[in-house]
Protein backbone atom coordinates (compact mmCIF):
# COMPACT_ATOMS: atom_id res chain seq x y z
CA UNK A 1 0.00 0.00 0.00
CA UNK A 2 1.72 3.22 -1.08
CA UNK A 3 1.90 6.45 0.92
CA UNK A 4 -0.17 8.40 -1.59
CA UNK A 5 -3.04 5.94 -1.18
CA UNK A 6 -2.83 6.22 2.59
CA UNK A 7 -2.71 10.01 2.61
CA UNK A 8 -5.61 10.31 0.19
CA UNK A 9 -7.86 8.01 2.20
CA UNK A 10 -6.76 8.83 5.74
CA UNK A 11 -8.01 12.39 5.39
CA UNK A 12 -11.53 11.02 5.11
CA UNK A 13 -11.51 7.92 7.29
CA UNK A 14 -9.76 9.43 10.30
CA UNK A 15 -9.54 12.77 12.05
CA UNK A 16 -7.06 14.54 14.29
CA UNK A 17 -9.83 15.92 16.52
CA UNK A 18 -11.31 13.82 19.34
CA UNK A 19 -13.90 14.38 22.05
CA UNK A 20 -13.31 12.59 25.35
CA UNK A 21 -15.30 12.73 28.60
CA UNK A 22 -13.38 12.61 31.90
CA UNK A 23 -15.32 10.50 34.41
CA UNK A 24 -16.30 11.60 37.91
CA UNK A 25 -18.39 8.56 38.90
CA UNK A 26 -17.10 5.71 36.75
CA UNK A 27 -17.95 2.18 37.79
CA UNK A 28 -19.59 -1.13 36.96
CA UNK A 29 -22.98 -0.37 35.38
CA UNK A 30 -25.65 -2.87 36.41
CA UNK A 31 -28.00 -1.56 33.72
CA UNK A 32 -25.65 -2.59 30.90
CA UNK A 33 -24.23 -5.80 32.32
CA UNK A 34 -27.00 -8.01 30.95
CA UNK A 35 -25.96 -7.46 27.33
CA UNK A 36 -22.24 -6.67 27.81
CA UNK A 37 -20.27 -9.85 28.49
CA UNK A 38 -17.04 -7.84 28.54
CA UNK A 39 -17.92 -6.35 31.93
CA UNK A 40 -16.50 -8.28 34.88
CA UNK A 41 -18.90 -8.29 37.81
CA UNK A 42 -16.17 -9.63 40.08
CA UNK A 43 -13.60 -6.95 39.30
CA UNK A 44 -12.26 -5.02 42.33
CA UNK A 45 -14.56 -2.08 43.08
CA UNK A 46 -12.46 -0.10 45.56
CA UNK A 47 -11.08 3.14 44.16
CA UNK A 48 -12.40 2.37 40.68
CA UNK A 49 -13.22 5.95 39.70
CA UNK A 50 -9.83 7.25 40.76
CA UNK A 51 -8.04 4.51 38.85
CA UNK A 52 -10.22 5.17 35.80
CA UNK A 53 -9.38 8.88 35.98
CA UNK A 54 -5.67 8.06 36.07
CA UNK A 55 -6.03 5.77 33.06
CA UNK A 56 -8.09 8.40 31.25
CA UNK A 57 -5.53 11.15 31.92
CA UNK A 58 -2.64 8.96 30.76
CA UNK A 59 -4.47 8.14 27.55
CA UNK A 60 -5.21 11.82 26.86
CA UNK A 61 -1.57 12.69 27.53
CA UNK A 62 -0.45 9.91 25.18
CA UNK A 63 -2.72 11.20 22.41
CA UNK A 64 -1.70 14.83 22.91
CA UNK A 65 2.01 13.96 23.02
CA UNK A 66 1.49 12.29 19.64
CA UNK A 67 0.01 15.47 18.18
CA UNK A 68 -3.72 14.68 18.39
CA UNK A 69 -6.17 17.46 19.28
CA UNK A 70 -8.33 16.28 22.19
CA UNK A 71 -11.29 18.20 23.60
CA UNK A 72 -11.77 16.99 27.18
CA UNK A 73 -15.10 17.62 28.89
CA UNK A 74 -15.59 16.80 32.56
CA UNK A 75 -18.57 14.67 33.46
CA UNK A 76 -20.90 15.93 36.19
CA UNK A 77 -21.71 14.20 39.48
CA UNK A 78 -25.40 14.54 38.74
CA UNK A 79 -27.07 12.87 37.00
CA UNK A 80 -25.40 9.50 37.68
CA UNK A 81 -23.71 8.33 34.47
CA UNK A 82 -21.16 5.58 35.21
CA UNK A 83 -20.43 5.00 31.49
CA UNK A 84 -19.98 8.64 30.43
CA UNK A 85 -16.36 7.81 29.56
CA UNK A 86 -17.73 6.18 26.36
CA UNK A 87 -19.23 9.15 24.43
CA UNK A 88 -19.07 7.52 21.00
CA UNK A 89 -22.26 5.63 21.84
CA UNK A 90 -24.56 8.65 22.12
CA UNK A 91 -23.15 11.00 19.48
CA UNK A 92 -21.32 11.01 16.16
CA UNK A 93 -19.90 13.90 14.15
CA UNK A 94 -19.63 14.00 10.37
CA UNK A 95 -17.68 15.91 7.73
CA UNK A 96 -20.80 17.53 6.25
CA UNK A 97 -21.49 19.27 9.56
CA UNK A 98 -24.13 16.82 10.74
CA UNK A 99 -24.41 15.48 14.28
CA UNK A 100 -26.40 12.37 15.18
CA UNK A 101 -27.77 11.59 18.64
CA UNK A 102 -28.58 7.96 19.32
CA UNK A 103 -31.11 5.87 21.27
CA UNK A 104 -29.47 4.09 24.20
CA UNK A 105 -30.67 0.87 25.81
CA UNK A 106 -29.74 1.63 29.43
CA UNK A 107 -31.77 4.42 31.02
CA UNK A 108 -28.79 5.82 32.91
CA UNK A 109 -26.82 6.00 29.67
CA UNK A 110 -29.50 8.19 28.07
CA UNK A 111 -28.52 10.87 30.58
CA UNK A 112 -25.10 11.14 28.92
CA UNK A 113 -26.55 13.15 26.02
CA UNK A 114 -25.59 16.76 26.72
CA UNK A 115 -26.39 19.75 24.52
CA UNK A 116 -23.67 21.78 26.24
CA UNK A 117 -21.02 19.44 24.86
CA UNK A 118 -22.18 20.05 21.30
CA UNK A 119 -22.34 23.79 22.04
CA UNK A 120 -18.75 23.68 23.30
CA UNK A 121 -17.58 22.07 20.07
CA UNK A 122 -19.30 24.85 18.12
CA UNK A 123 -16.63 27.19 19.47
CA UNK A 124 -14.24 25.63 16.95
CA UNK A 125 -16.36 23.58 14.54
CA UNK A 126 -19.37 24.10 12.31
CA UNK A 127 -22.53 22.18 13.24
CA UNK A 128 -25.06 22.43 10.42
CA UNK A 129 -27.73 20.01 11.60
CA UNK A 130 -28.49 17.76 14.55
CA UNK A 131 -30.50 14.60 13.91
CA UNK A 132 -31.95 13.14 17.09
CA UNK A 133 -32.77 9.45 16.82
CA UNK A 134 -33.32 9.04 20.56
CA UNK A 135 -37.10 9.00 20.06
CA UNK A 136 -36.75 5.30 19.24
CA UNK A 137 -36.17 4.68 22.94
CA UNK A 138 -39.96 4.97 23.31
CA UNK A 139 -40.25 1.92 21.03
CA UNK A 140 -37.41 0.06 22.80
CA UNK A 141 -35.30 0.21 19.64
CA UNK A 142 -31.67 1.20 19.97
CA UNK A 143 -28.60 2.15 17.94
CA UNK A 144 -25.62 3.06 20.08
CA UNK A 145 -23.59 5.19 17.73
CA UNK A 146 -20.18 4.07 16.56
CA UNK A 147 -20.34 1.27 19.08
CA UNK A 148 -23.24 -0.30 17.22
CA UNK A 149 -21.78 0.68 13.86
CA UNK A 150 -18.24 0.60 12.51
CA UNK A 151 -18.18 3.20 9.77
CA UNK A 152 -16.17 3.06 6.59
CA UNK A 153 -16.39 6.81 6.15
CA UNK A 154 -14.62 6.84 2.77
CA UNK A 155 -16.90 4.31 1.10
CA UNK A 156 -20.02 5.13 3.17
CA UNK A 157 -20.56 1.64 4.55
CA UNK A 158 -21.91 0.98 8.06
CA UNK A 159 -21.00 -2.46 9.39
CA UNK A 160 -23.25 -3.52 12.25
CA UNK A 161 -23.77 -6.69 14.24
CA UNK A 162 -27.39 -6.87 15.33
CA UNK A 163 -27.94 -7.15 19.08
CA UNK A 164 -30.27 -5.87 21.80
CA UNK A 165 -28.48 -2.55 21.35
CA UNK A 166 -28.49 -2.44 17.54
CA UNK A 167 -31.90 -2.41 15.89
CA UNK A 168 -32.11 -2.90 12.10
CA UNK A 169 -34.86 -0.28 11.67
CA UNK A 170 -32.86 2.47 13.38
CA UNK A 171 -29.74 1.36 11.51
CA UNK A 172 -31.60 1.68 8.20
CA UNK A 173 -32.83 5.16 9.10
CA UNK A 174 -29.36 6.35 10.06
CA UNK A 175 -27.97 5.02 6.79
CA UNK A 176 -30.74 6.67 4.79
CA UNK A 177 -30.17 10.05 6.42
CA UNK A 178 -26.37 9.89 6.50
CA UNK A 179 -25.94 8.36 3.04
CA UNK A 180 -24.47 5.03 4.14
CA UNK A 181 -25.03 1.47 2.97
CA UNK A 182 -25.75 -0.92 5.86
CA UNK A 183 -24.08 -4.31 6.09
CA UNK A 184 -25.62 -6.08 9.06
CA UNK A 185 -24.92 -9.52 10.47
CA UNK A 186 -25.18 -11.57 13.63
CA UNK A 187 -22.09 -11.95 15.81
CA UNK A 188 -21.50 -14.01 18.94
CA UNK A 189 -18.69 -14.65 21.39
CA UNK A 190 -17.13 -18.07 21.97
CA UNK A 191 -20.02 -18.95 24.31
CA UNK A 192 -22.64 -18.12 21.68
CA UNK A 193 -23.79 -14.88 23.35
CA UNK A 194 -24.63 -11.97 21.06
CA UNK A 195 -21.81 -9.42 20.96
CA UNK A 196 -23.21 -6.17 22.25
CA UNK A 197 -21.29 -3.72 20.04
CA UNK A 198 -19.72 -4.09 16.61
CA UNK A 199 -16.67 -2.06 17.59
CA UNK A 200 -15.37 -4.76 19.93
CA UNK A 201 -15.07 -7.25 17.07
CA UNK A 202 -13.88 -5.00 14.24
CA UNK A 203 -12.09 -1.78 13.33
CA UNK A 204 -11.91 -0.08 9.93
CA UNK A 205 -8.84 1.90 8.93
CA UNK A 206 -7.87 3.61 5.70
CA UNK A 207 -6.20 0.53 4.30
CA UNK A 208 -6.95 -2.23 6.79
CA UNK A 209 -9.68 -3.96 8.75
CA UNK A 210 -9.15 -5.75 12.04
CA UNK A 211 -11.94 -8.27 12.57
CA UNK A 212 -12.77 -11.44 14.48
CA UNK A 213 -14.20 -13.45 11.59
CA UNK A 214 -14.92 -16.41 13.88
CA UNK A 215 -17.51 -14.29 15.69
CA UNK A 216 -19.77 -14.27 12.60
CA UNK A 217 -21.39 -17.74 12.72
CA UNK A 218 -23.41 -17.51 9.50
CA UNK A 219 -21.13 -18.51 6.58
CA UNK A 220 -23.02 -16.35 4.08
CA UNK A 221 -22.84 -13.26 6.30
CA UNK A 222 -19.14 -13.91 6.90
CA UNK A 223 -18.53 -14.00 3.14
CA UNK A 224 -20.53 -10.80 2.60
CA UNK A 225 -18.48 -8.93 5.19
CA UNK A 226 -15.18 -10.29 3.91
CA UNK A 227 -15.98 -9.56 0.26
CA UNK A 228 -17.07 -6.03 1.11
CA UNK A 229 -13.83 -5.34 2.98
CA UNK A 230 -11.73 -6.75 0.13
CA UNK A 231 -13.72 -4.80 -2.47
CA UNK A 232 -12.88 -1.63 -0.55
CA UNK A 233 -9.18 -2.57 -0.67
CA UNK A 234 -8.85 -3.34 3.04
CA UNK A 235 -6.14 -5.69 4.20
CA UNK A 236 -7.94 -8.03 6.60
CA UNK A 237 -6.19 -8.71 9.90
CA UNK A 238 -8.15 -11.55 11.47
CA UNK A 239 -8.11 -11.83 15.26
CA UNK A 240 -9.16 -14.70 17.51
CA UNK A 241 -11.86 -14.78 20.17
CA UNK A 242 -9.14 -14.60 22.81
CA UNK A 243 -7.66 -11.49 21.20
CA UNK A 244 -11.12 -9.93 20.84
CA UNK A 245 -11.69 -10.51 24.56
CA UNK A 246 -8.56 -8.43 25.19
CA UNK A 247 -10.13 -5.64 23.09
CA UNK A 248 -7.83 -6.15 20.10
CA UNK A 249 -10.81 -5.30 17.86
CA UNK A 250 -11.49 -2.06 19.75
CA UNK A 251 -9.00 0.18 17.95
CA UNK A 252 -9.33 3.50 16.19
CA UNK A 253 -7.30 5.07 13.41
CA UNK A 254 -6.65 8.77 14.04
CA UNK A 255 -4.37 11.43 12.59
CA UNK A 256 -2.15 14.00 14.22
CA UNK A 257 -1.42 17.60 13.31
CA UNK A 258 1.42 16.48 11.03
CA UNK A 259 -1.00 14.24 9.07
CA UNK A 260 0.65 11.11 10.44
CA UNK A 261 -1.54 8.08 11.03
CA UNK A 262 -1.88 6.57 14.49
CA UNK A 263 -3.67 3.35 15.42
CA UNK A 264 -4.87 3.73 19.00
CA UNK A 265 -5.61 0.79 21.30
CA UNK A 266 -5.23 -0.34 24.89
CA UNK A 267 -2.13 -1.97 26.34
CA UNK A 268 -4.05 -5.24 26.74
CA UNK A 269 -5.03 -5.12 23.06
CA UNK A 270 -1.45 -4.40 22.00
CA UNK A 271 -0.09 -7.25 24.10
CA UNK A 272 -2.68 -9.64 22.65
CA UNK A 273 -1.57 -9.04 19.06
CA UNK A 274 0.89 -11.41 17.43
CA UNK A 275 4.11 -10.07 15.95
CA UNK A 276 2.84 -10.57 12.41
CA UNK A 277 -0.37 -8.71 13.17
CA UNK A 278 1.56 -5.78 14.63
CA UNK A 279 3.78 -5.71 11.55
CA UNK A 280 0.73 -5.68 9.30
CA UNK A 281 -0.81 -2.78 11.20
CA UNK A 282 2.44 -0.83 11.30
CA UNK A 283 2.30 -0.55 7.51
CA UNK A 284 -0.65 1.78 8.02
CA UNK A 285 0.34 3.80 11.06
CA UNK A 286 2.14 4.08 14.37
CA UNK A 287 0.72 1.81 17.06
CA UNK A 288 -0.18 3.87 20.13
CA UNK A 289 -1.44 2.23 23.30
CA UNK A 290 -2.25 3.01 26.92
CA UNK A 291 -3.09 0.94 30.00
CA UNK A 292 -6.89 0.87 30.37
CA UNK A 293 -7.33 -2.26 32.46
CA UNK A 294 -9.66 -0.77 35.10
CA UNK A 295 -11.86 0.82 32.46
CA UNK A 296 -11.98 -2.37 30.42
CA UNK A 297 -12.91 -4.84 33.15
CA UNK A 298 -15.49 -2.60 34.82
CA UNK A 299 -16.92 -0.76 31.83
CA UNK A 300 -16.67 -3.48 29.20
CA UNK A 301 -15.25 -1.00 26.70
CA UNK A 302 -11.77 0.11 25.70
CA UNK A 303 -9.80 2.71 23.77
CA UNK A 304 -12.05 3.10 20.75
CA UNK A 305 -15.14 3.50 22.95
CA UNK A 306 -13.50 6.41 24.78
CA UNK A 307 -12.96 8.51 21.64
CA UNK A 308 -15.71 10.30 19.75
CA UNK A 309 -14.21 11.39 16.44
CA UNK A 310 -14.94 15.01 15.53
CA UNK A 311 -15.14 15.05 11.74
CA UNK A 312 -16.97 18.39 11.69
CA UNK A 313 -15.72 21.14 9.37
CA UNK A 314 -13.91 24.04 11.05
CA UNK A 315 -16.01 26.91 12.29
CA UNK A 316 -16.12 30.23 10.50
Amino acid sequence: MNNEFLKMNTNNQSTSHLLMIRPVNFGFNEETAGSNAFQNRHAPKEGVNGKAQQEFDRMVNTLCSNGVDVTVIDDTLQPYTPDSIFPNNWVSFHADGSVFLYPMQAENRRLERREDIIAKLEDNFSVKRVTDLSRFELEHKFLEGTGSMVLDRVNKIAYACLSPRTDPEVLALFCEQAGYKPISFDAVDEKGKAIYHTNVLMCIGSGFAVICMDSIPNPHERVVVKESLLAMHKEIIDISFEQMNQFAGNMLEVRNAAEETLIVMSKNAYNALLAGQKSALEKYGKLVYSDLNTIEINGGGSARCMMAEVHLPPGS
